[in-house]
């Protein structure tokens, strides 16, 4: 491993504890080096907060030796003014040496223009290193912008004989406390969560973190007809959440029925999220939500879990493939994560 490699995977590691807190932005480190040694470090904390760069600027004890040093950041600076002023405008004003980078920003906002502004005020700029790292824990960050939807997980458990429900439409519970809880860790990771009506129904799910702490995701339930109770938690005006239908449109505090014009597609409601800056969706049911997406090939990833249980009879799992990333096991519990190639 190179020495800038071996920085870099240090600014990758600041990045990581940015996730859950900074999107629709993405996540990004920052290490500043002089001589060999590290004089300064940062990441983005916080959605309109301060970004990397001048989180690890601030560190830097004598500010006199920036003009010596080699910043390292994990995406490209960004070249406008969001809610904070751009960093390349920094490093410039700053004259560092040099910059390191590992990956491109595919914002048309900053694609490029960020190491232009750093190349033209005399700065020496390299690119693409460990871009794959990058890429890959910006994943969300990356679809939205170039693909224009949410980064889609698909998620479910199913039992040893492959059902993710009774035929009375009860699933509980089929995988353990752990895997619950880690569901509420992802849950809190993710901008929005999306159930159907029939598990919207049956299930009364919460989807919440209450067995994590983070912020809540959006919730969304399709429910073409609005044949929904407004007793379930899902109305209860807790957190923010979207009910897509081809009856109405209504907004109140936390709670907003969208009157979907097309065919009720998965489409469409992607469509919808991408407009509203959502980033990253999980689907968690039922069975038809989930096999839609996969017969549209509108998933990034799916996370399957295989609990010790056996229904003999019920609603089937779907049937994904996909690139195997991953297989765990949660106390007795199978994890396989899936990528959609």
């Amino acid at each position: 491993m190179t020495k800038d490699e071996l920085y870099m995977w240090r600014a990758i590691e600041l990045a990581e504890l940015g996730r859950g807190h900074v999107s629709p932005n993405p996540m990004v480190g920052c290490v500043i080096v002089h001589h060999d040694i590290i004089i300064g470090e940062g990441y983005h904390q916080l959605y309109g907060g301060p970004h990397a760069e001048p989180n690890a600027i601030n560190s830097v004890e004598d500010q006199n030796v920036l003009s010596e040093a080699t910043v390292f950041v994990s995406l490209e600076p960004c070249a406008h003014w969001g809610k904070t002023p751009p960093c390349a405008n920094l490093l410039v004003e700053k004259k560092v040496r040099r910059v390191v980078i590992g990956a491109v920003d595919s914002n048309p906002l900053v694609g490029g223009k960020g190491i232009q502004i750093l190349k033209d005020a005399g700065i020496e700029v390299v690119t693409g290193i460990l871009e794959n790292k990058v890429r890959d824990q910006n994943k969300r960050f990356f679809t939205f912008i170039e693909k224009k939807r949410p980064y889609v997980i698909l998620k479910w458990a199913q039992t040893q004989d492959g059902y993710v429900a009774r035929e009375n439409f009860d699933s509980k519970w089929i995988s353990n406390s752990y895997s619950r809880q880690l569901v509420h860790k992802w849950r809190s990771e993710e901008d929005a969560i999306l159930v159907g009506t029939s598990t919207a129904s049956y299930d009364n799910p919460q989807l919440n973190v209450r067995e994590w702490e983070g912020r809540n995701p959006v919730r969304i339930v399709l429910d073409r007809n609005l044949t929904l109770e407004k007793g379930l938690y899902l109305f209860d005006q807790s957190q923010p959440t979207i009910c897509f239908n081809q009856v109405k449109s209504e907004k109140s505090e936390n709670l907003e029925f969208v009157q979907l014009s097309r065919g009720f597609g998965v489409e469409e409601v992607l469509e919808d999220l991408y407009q509203r800056k959502i980033q990253s969706l999980i689907v968690e049911g039922g069975a038809q939500v989930l096999k839609s997406f996969i017969e549209k090939e509108l998933w990034d990833e799916a996370r399957v879990f295989t609990g010790q249980v056996q229904f003999g009879t019920g609603i089937s799992a779907p049937l994904i493939k996909g690139k195997l990333i991953s297989e765990s096991e949660i106390m007795g519990d199978k994890l396989v994560v899936w990528e959609n190639h």
